[in-house]
């Protein structure tokens, strides 16, 4: 086992470490962060049996296993369904309007949430759409999650849930979306879990997301606060190469590509303002 102080980091190992997590995911950590990151090093050198940083260091660097789970450890997962519910309206109301114009019943519309933590954001995507899109039945639509955390994709396809993640969800939609599944518990309906895919993708990470193929709408919120202004850029770039042409990007609202660019248009909706990628639908 570790000694007492294995995790009291050297000012130049945790510029390591920062600087191993700012490649791996575009997040920024450093000194003010210094609690909050030798709590998790704690965590993986009891689990892993090394000795100190140097130890764990050298197999993070070796071990694919360790890095992911190093990276599941330090990423932030705070959500719960029907946030930010103004953009879910904008989708109903203004954007899927806009980009069935030019199609025919049956065609497929994709909507990706990234990334989607423990599910609630994408499966609000669904209910929502069920609840007040009357086209909904009319079009193939494919909703798809994604995030870097493993741990929390798998939660996800789960769809289990506590009272804080449903807490705004209208009780109405709690009966009709959820069994109760133990003390303060509901799960999501097989036939809802059935209708959303969930997959792992990093966002400074061009090659994981080639698969993804392109979207015609992009929940990304309230991620980009957590890079810097170099990560941002990167992202940036790869929601827009992610887009179909005309398609519509949805940030958090204390988030904005003004200074980020990368050829998006501004769109002002009466529900929210988004951000669009030039070209007809």
């Amino acid at each position: 086992m570790p000694g007492a102080d294995a995790t009291s980091l050297a000012a130049e190992d945790l510029q390591r470490l920062s600087a191993f997590l700012y490649r791996q995911t575009g997040m920024l950590f450093g000194e003010s962060k210094r609690y909050y990151i030798e709590r998790r090093l704690s965590d993986r050198l009891a689990a892993t049996g090394c000795p100190d940083f140097a130890a764990y260091f050298a197999l993070l660097r070796s071990d694919a296993n360790e890095r992911e789970t190093l990276i599941n450890a330090f990423t932030i997962n705070e959500t719960y369904f029907y946030r930010e519910e103004h953009q879910l309206a904008c989708l109903g109301r203004s954007l899927l309007p806009d980009l069935i114009a030019g199609r025919r019943p049956g065609d497929k519309i994709r909507i990706w949430s990234a990334p989607c933590s423990t599910g609630e954001e994408a499966y609000s995507i669904a209910i929502w759409l069920l609840e007040n899109w009357r086209l909904v039945d009319a079009y193939n639509i494919e909703i798809i999650g994604s995030d870097i955390d493993t741990r929390v994709l798998e939660a996800a396809r789960l769809g289990l849930y506590g009272g804080r993640a449903l807490a705004r969800l209208p009780p109405n939609l709690l009966e009709s979306y959820f069994e109760p599944a133990g003390p303060d518990f509901w799960q999501i309906i097989e036939d809802l879990r059935e209708s959303v895919s969930f997959g792992q993708a990093n966002l400074v990470d061009a090659a994981s997301l080639a698969d993804q193929g392109a979207f015609d709408v992009i929940f990304c919120r309230n991620v980009l606060i957590y890079f810097d202004g170099e990560s941002r850029l990167v992202a940036a770039r790869n929601l827009f190469d992610r887009l179909a042409p005309g398609g519509y990007l949805c940030l958090g609202h204390t988030e904005s590509m003004g200074r980020i660019g990368g050829g998006f248009t501004l769109r002002r909706f009466d529900d929210a303002t988004v951000y669009q990628r030039p070209g007809a639908p």
